[in-house]
């Protein structure tokens, strides 16, 4: 299985349907390392540490991170199922940019950045990141966020581990179209 389909897997389970390898998440999304390399061979996945450890560094979206002490492991942000990541509130820039594709542009004017079935919006602190997953997307279409100005009236902002900021909503006020 190439390192790709074994990233992929590794984000359905440990940020959706951990049952789907028969695992369990604690209240902060870890699981233990072992035992995910364990159930993931029952599923004839040939995953061993080494491998994982490839995976987890060489992600150029450092979707997962281990705990200190290596034993443990999760993914960073992007979860559709309840956990508490322990991410602080922080001020972020004055701008962060959110990519996406051309068709959903209507709603967004409309309703703004929802977190829908995630537990967070995810904002970008650079265009070309934004642009990158707005392609993911169709043509991508990138909006600027006033960050500082929500930041200012109470919205609350987190950064993951891997650079991506997040908070609950983007009311549509708070945006700025770009087709860049």
């Amino acid at each position: 299985m190439r390192d790709i389909d074994i990233s992929k897997f590794l984000s359905l389970v440990l940020r959706h349907k951990p049952e789907t390898l028969g695992i369990q998440l604690d209240p902060q999304g870890w699981t233990d390392v072992a035992m995910l390399i364990e159930k993931m061979k029952g599923q004839g996945m040939q995953l061993n540490r080494e491998k994982l450890d490839h995976i987890v560094s060489t992600n150029p979206k450092m979707r997962f991170a281990f705990n200190e002490t290596l034993d443990k492991i999760r993914a960073s942000q992007g979860h559709s199922i309840e956990v508490d990541l322990g991410y602080k509130g922080q001020k972020p820039p004055d701008v962060l940019y959110h990519g996406t594709g051309e068709k959903s542009v209507a709603s967004i004017l409309k309703h703004g950045l929802e977190k829908r079935s995630r537990s967070h919006v995810h904002l970008s602190a650079d265009l070309e990141t934004a642009r990158t997953v707005g392609s993911r997307h169709g043509k991508p279409f990138i909006f600027m966020v006033w960050a500082e100005a929500m930041h200012a009236a109470g919205f609350e902002f987190f950064l993951s581990d891997n650079g991506v900021w997040l908070t609950d909503h983007v009311p549509a006020e708070y945006l700025k179209g770009n087709t860049q």
